[in-house]
């Protein structure tokens, strides 16, 4: 499916955003380019409880409501818990319940003798709420035609608006892998577990510049997109090089309050590695393109008006995303990078590997008649 941009969208290269690139917004963008895991992170980067406050909503968290930052204790007390339970850790007081569960997020981003703990705690609490979102969804009598339309329904209302707002996204399109696709993908594939297939439901993202892709990922990580939900290992990037993301960094780094942290040379990663690695062994070698995927969360509310509440209000859902330019996109689409070509190239691998390698016997027909006629 694809959505065409609305009349009156700027037409101009110069993306209109109400909130200025952030060191944040790096850090969530070279999430998505390299697949990180959060959880090997010690430290974060939110400046301001605004900042705190989109990340929160992005992770399904409204911090206005009383009962969400509730839930928000809850985790942070079961992570405590865990955390003592298990390791005999000593949290400071501070970190495990004087301070409010939202401000953790800051601490974790400030130089201090608690930043480390909030870290922990926070990291703690990232796997139980996606545990308990993981359970929720077991529980819940719907169809995966109710949960995939739903994150539908999200990601297009999110898109839309962002295009109705000014932002350069020049085409849009959405699509469920069909039922022969993921069994030749399962075919295909190393490991034939049906929950290693990612992409049954795919949104692609086609920008005007390749300019323009920065930005974009990183409002998408604003309204859309929780970059810590980012599945790891299973991103590829082909059109932001290292140095670029680099030269963002350092421009922020310096303009930035005295209290600054330095980069993290533990995360200084060469996204150009992320190219190189994970390509997918059916594409043509001039295929380009910025590929991930998150397991988005999405409000039960928006599938069904009763759940077990024990296990929270949020939900999971694989979910891949892939962007371009579309300068890029018209290349990928021509010779034998496009689809057609990468289809029975997969075709041909798994026809090999059903035969093992046995040459096929030609398809029966039916004899013609001595005069031609059938």
């Amino acid at each position: 499916m694809v959505a065409q941009p609305p009349k009156g969208t700027p037409r101009s290269g110069v993306i209109i955003r109400d909130e200025p690139l952030r060191l944040e917004d790096l850090e969530a963008v070279r999430v998505f380019l390299r697949g990180d895991s959060v959880v090997d992170w010690h430290r974060l980067e939110f400046g301001d409880h605004e900042a705190v406050d989109r990340f929160l909503r992005a992770n399904e968290f409204e911090p206005s409501s009383t009962e969400e930052m509730e839930r928000l204790e809850e985790i942070r007390h079961d992570a405590v818990d865990y955390l003592t339970r298990n390791f005999s850790f000593r949290v400071p007081d501070d970190i495990a319940e004087a301070v409010p569960a939202r401000d953790l997020f800051l601490i974790a981003s400030r130089k201090g003798p608690h930043q480390v703990w909030a870290c922990v705690v926070l990291k703690v609490m990232h796997i139980i709420h996606h545990l308990a979102g993981r359970e929720l969804l077991t529980r819940l009598p719907i169809s995966d035609d109710q949960f995939f339309g739903a994150i539908e329904r999200k990601v297009m209302r999110a898109v839309e608006e962002l295009r109705a707002s000014g932002h350069p996204i020049a085409e849009f399109e959405w699509s469920r892998k069909p039922r022969d696709s993921l069994i030749t993908k399962l075919l295909a594939k190393r490991s034939t577990l049906a929950a290693s297939i990612y992409d049954k439901l795919r949104f692609r993202l086609i920008v005007r510049d390749r300019a323009d892709l920065m930005p974009v990922l990183a409002v998408l990580s604003h309204r859309l997109i929780p970059y810590n939900y980012v599945v790891p290992g299973e991103s590829v990037n082909h059109l932001i090089s290292a140095e670029e993301l680099a030269r963002q960094s350092e421009a922020l780094q310096r303009g930035g309050s005295d209290d600054t942290t330095e980069p993290d040379p533990t995360r200084a990663h060469n996204l150009d590695e992320a190219a190189k690695a994970r390509l997918n062994e059916f594409s043509a070698p001039g295929y380009r393109i910025i590929n991930f995927v998150v397991d988005m969360p999405l409000r039960v509310e928006h599938i069904t008006s009763e759940w077990p509440t024990e296990h929270g209000h949020v939900v999971f859902g694989l979910t891949e995303f892939q962007l371009c330019d579309r300068e890029t996109a018209r290349e990928n689409e021509s010779g034998q990078n496009n689809h057609e070509a990468y289809k029975e190239r997969q075709r041909r691998s798994v026809r090999l590997r059903l035969m093992r390698g046995r040459r096929e016997r030609p398809a029966p027909t039916d004899t013609p008649d001595s005069d031609g006629a059938e």
